[in-house]
């Protein structure tokens, strides 16, 4: 059947902060409810994000100054990034990408400084939060004599200039064409060395966006009917996410056959009794995001389900277990991988078994470097965030994914949100945040 838009009612901000989700959840039933009654359920949402705040300027200007000194470290005389989540997490610009260049400039010394199309400057400035120097290019001009203008007036003419990893060939060639006595290299030493270590006010961020997306899927559980598509339950979701106070809100629903593909297929599928349904959901909180999965039966669970799920959820624990300071980050996803081969699942990414890595960072964007991956041999530090992950798709039958986010503190992983134990309460509870 079609779900129509539904209304939702509020739910006090107090009711959600001092409830675990683990308490206000209970297992949904195989449920026929009318869409009227379903309609009339639905008041429980609010938003609940006024309990934090955006990242300030202060915060801005002190990560440029790390940035520069790892550049000083690094031997890089100046940097060169491209609107996305970078440029955001050092200027504030919120801006896309085009074949007209913006860019922000970061010099090893001085001020930072952007360039942009002329016709653009208005819009660049209403979410630039530091600096004043914004360099304007007409249609007829070339952006990359702005850049080179800009390191010559911070006398800057020789070294090494860096490119975060996803600026794009035509602005790398172009703005080195115009610096013949110069050196490209890549800024990952500097962006990640930034990025992949999170402050306690990054942390409260993504705090608030998991609570988001687990109390909506605390709603979703409670509201699933028989004859729901997949859509259907997407929108639901979506509608719960939106109504707690998420922004940049993304959402999957995959049932039955269609969960042993971890990204989904093509196939419709419907809601009925003893459906899997495996979801992948997250939202933005200015900025900072969540990632959970969660994998529910609806109607009674078989032995075959409920084994895979619990295996699953051994998983989870195994990860979390060996994510401790100083392990190599590849060593968490060798460690699940020894537990599910020893069941008989895998060897290594065969089927069925897990098909993709344990984890991934996970920050200003869902995911980010580095990741729970065989190889990887960064060590897990404090401030560091991944997704735990490790599921289990059986061709042609069902998939179930259990997915939490954890970051490193002083005291080892802490869990942004708890797994939960077993499908009969099968949203888990959000986590006290700790400080690093």
């Amino acid at each position: 059947m079609t779900i129509s838009k539904r209304k939702f009612l509020k739910l006090s901000t107090a009711a959600i902060s001092t409830l675990s989700i683990g308490n206000v959840v209970t297992a949904s039933p195989f449920s026929t409810t009318s869409q009227a009654s379903s309609e009339n359920s639905n008041k429980t949402l609010s938003n609940i994000t006024g309990s934090v705040s955006p990242i300030t300027v202060k915060e801005r200007l002190t990560r440029i100054k790390k940035a520069q000194q790892l550049m000083k470290e690094h031997n890089i005389s100046a940097m060169v990034i491209e609107p996305g989540a970078t440029m955001d997490y050092f200027a504030g610009i919120q801006w896309w990408r085009s074949e007209r260049l913006t860019a922000l400039v970061i010099p090893q010394v001085g001020d930072i400084a952007v360039v942009c199309p002329f016709f653009e400057e208005p819009s660049i400035r209403e979410t630039l939060a530091v600096g004043d120097d914004v360099r304007v290019w007409q249609e007829h001009e070339s952006p990359f004599e702005r850049v080179k203008q800009i390191l010559t007036d911070r006398k800057i003419k020789t070294g090494n200039v860096a490119f975060e990893h996803s600026v794009r060939y035509f602005v790398l060639q172009g703005v080195m064409s115009l610096l013949p006595a110069m050196k490209d290299v890549s800024a990952d030493a500097i962006t990640r060395g930034c990025r992949m270590i999170k402050s306690d006010h990054e942390l409260q961020l993504m705090h608030k966006a998991n609570e988001i997306t687990l109390a909506a899927y605390a709603h979703v559980w409670k509201h699933l009917e028989l004859g729901m598509t997949q859509a259907d339950v997407k929108a639901l979701m979506q509608t719960a996410q939106a109504s707690l106070g998420g922004s940049g809100i993304w959402n999957m629903a995959l049932f039955n056959q269609a969960s042993a593909y971890p990204h989904g297929t093509k196939q419709k599928q419907t809601l009925t009794e003893g459906s899997v349904v495996l979801m992948d959901c997250g939202c933005s909180v200015h900025g900072y995001q969540s990632d959970i999965s969660r994998t529910f039966v609806f109607g009674e669970a078989n032995a075959e389900q409920k084994k895979i799920w619990q295996t699953v959820r051994k998983g989870q624990s195994i990860a979390f277990e060996t994510a401790q300071l100083g392990t190599s980050a590849g060593l968490v996803d060798d460690a699940v991988r020894q537990y599910y081969e020893s069941l008989g699942l895998g060897p290594d990414y065969k089927l069925p078994g897990l098909s993709h890595r344990t984890g991934h960072g996970i920050g200003m964007k869902g995911h980010e470097g580095i990741n729970f991956v065989h190889g990887e041999q960064t060590k897990l530090a404090k401030g560091m965030c991944f997704s735990n992950e490790p599921g289990i798709y059986l061709p042609e039958k069902f998939g179930v994914r259990l997915e939490d986010c954890l970051y490193m503190t002083a005291k080892g992983p802490q869990w942004f949100t708890i797994p939960p134990d077993s499908l009969d309460a099968p949203i888990g509870k959000l986590a006290q945040l700790q400080t690093l």
